[in-house]
């Protein structure tokens, strides 16, 4: 089996237990999630970071950006241009949110885009090294790509829930660790990058 028919397989596998999970079970486990984003964050005023508005059964991260807004960060999160790029378009309170692509909604044209310093990035499958496996599409692998040849290097936290982790995660030349991750468990740091 190749590596990408071996994350295909993990991805199908860890998306199905996460789909199973009762919606109240999700919300309980989000809201746990948000406790630990925010005992754990630090950053200063007007830090950028990126995060995302659920969907399918996805981690809702809405309660933690809220707070996150509250305490000076000035938020982001991806919209989809095509099949290769995403961008990262600001997120104020009270902006119209427009349909995108894979039944998303983000802010639309009008919206700066903002290069983040802190991404919550969402994630199919995780392990203990801080590999992770995306929904397949590459798009954030390209975006991170992008600001690192800006000169830019965010902080990488996963956002899962603890059913999505896995022993091993195969990895690729081109895959780029996690820093940390946050779950309903708490915040677990992979690497010795300092908070922003």
């Amino acid at each position: 089996m190749t590596i990408a028919e071996q994350k295909t397989a993990l991805r199908k596998e860890r998306l199905a237990v996460r789909d199973a999970l009762p919606p109240v079970e999700r919300i309980e486990k989000s809201l746990s999630i948000a406790s630990h984003g925010l005992d754990a964050l630090s950053f200063q005023t007007g830090t950028v970071i990126s995060g995302f508005l659920p969907i399918r059964s996805e981690v809702d991260l809405r309660p933690l950006m809220a707070q996150l807004r509250d305490m000076g960060a000035r938020l982001c999160v991806p919209v989809i241009l095509d099949k290769q790029t995403i961008v990262f378009r600001e997120l104020v309170r009270g902006a119209e949110l427009v349909p995108g692509t894979f039944d998303t909604f983000g802010p639309g044209p009008d919206a700066a885009e903002l290069d983040p310093q802190i991404m919550l990035v969402p994630l199919s499958v995780f392990d203990a090294r801080g590999d992770r496996i995306g929904y397949g599409g590459g798009y954030y692998d390209r975006a991170i790509d992008r600001l690192h040849q800006k000169g830019l290097r965010p902080a990488l936290i996963g956002i899962a829930f603890d059913c999505q982790e896995v022993a091993s995660v195969p990895d690729e030349p081109h895959d780029v660790r996690l820093d940390a991750v946050l779950t309903e468990s708490g915040y677990r740091r992979f690497g010795g990058k300092p908070s922003l």
